[in-house]
């Protein structure tokens, strides 16, 4: 094996145990659809369709995973969610 495909080998077994977390959203009958597509798009840098579908989906779901990623990304973003008054936590 060449040292370039250990290189690869390697980066590729980092990759995989890079744990992914995901911010689930939570419906709740406080905030309104237009609030939650608002904050989506501010927070979690969604554009103006993902944030609906998103919306939607907690709606008719009850929740709805709106972000994936590391932790240390996702933290602040889901402080945002919940300050913005709407629930969410980081699974």
């Amino acid at each position: 094996m060449s040292t370039k495909e250990k290189i690869s080998e390697e980066l590729l077994l980092e990759e995989e145990t890079v744990k992914q977390n995901e911010i689930v959203l939570f419906n709740d009958d406080v905030n309104t659809f237009d609030h939650v597509i608002e904050t989506l798009i501010a927070v979690c840098d969604h554009t103006p369709e993902q944030a609906e579908q998103c919306s939607l989906i907690v709606h008719y779901n009850g929740k709805c995973t709106v972000k994936t990623g590391e932790y240390n990304d996702l933290a602040p973003q889901c402080t945002g969610l919940l300050n913005a008054g709407l629930s969410a936590e980081i699974v």
